[in-house]
């Protein structure tokens, strides 16, 4: 078998223009907890999600992050402000998330503006963290070059030996973005390739609700 010949049918579901909510956060809820409430394999984050990112140059980056929030006000991950992410959302601060489930078949597409959160609420979130996490998050040099995987660990060391045993600050250069939607896409896998698709289009007042071609 050759790649072009990998390929599925999609049996689990469809989407009902007439039963949708006119709310896309209220179908992103129960999708999502519809996904949690599943015996999933223990190594699936039903949670990660892809972030796109604009270049300075006209280019664009992509990487999977982790969802840490969503209300609606936005859909929240947590990154250190110094990385090449930070950076291009300082450039650029419209994004684009991709949601990917193929246990039920079906994806999420966000796009809209990425701003930081409260400070307050990253240091809440930072505070959750396991102290591991949270000595990493200050030492790390995220997306620069390192000479080796010791570096790092001496870095976390030589920090966790300074505190001794001190709470771990939680530091200016990390915390949490916001991405306010103004599209939210949801796709249904169907058989044949008829895929479901609709599109929510933010408005000052509503959101408008279009079937696009799959």
């Amino acid at each position: 078998m050759t790649i072009h010949h990998l390929r599925r049918d999609y049996r689990f579901g469809s989407l009902v223009r007439d039963q949708l909510p006119k709310d896309p956060l209220a179908l992103f809820r129960t999708w999502f907890d519809e996904l949690r409430s599943m015996d999933l394999p223990e190594w699936f984050e039903p949670n990660a999600m892809s972030l796109a990112t604009a270049k300075s140059d006209g280019s664009v980056a992509c990487r999977i992050v982790l969802l840490k929030e969503y209300n609606q006000e936005g859909f929240t991950f947590f990154t250190n402000y110094q990385s090449a992410k930070g950076d291009q959302i300082t450039h650029q601060n419209r994004v684009a998330l991709g949601f990917f489930w193929p246990i039920l078949e079906r994806q999420i597409r966000v796009e809209g503006v990425a701003t930081k959160v409260d400070p307050s609420l990253s240091e809440q979130y930072f505070r959750s963290r396991p102290r591991s996490s949270q000595l990493s998050a200050n030492v790390s040099p995220q997306s620069q070059i390192i000479p080796d995987e010791s570096t790092l660990d001496k870095l976390v060391e030589d920090l966790d030996g300074k505190l001794q045993g001190a709470p771990v600050p939680c530091p200016e250069h990390w915390g949490g973005y916001r991405v306010c939607p103004d599209l939210i896409e949801f796709w249904q896998g169907r058989p044949s390739r008829l895929h479901d698709r609709f599109r929510y289009l933010r408005h000052e007042d509503h959101w408008q609700l279009d079937r696009l071609g799959p």
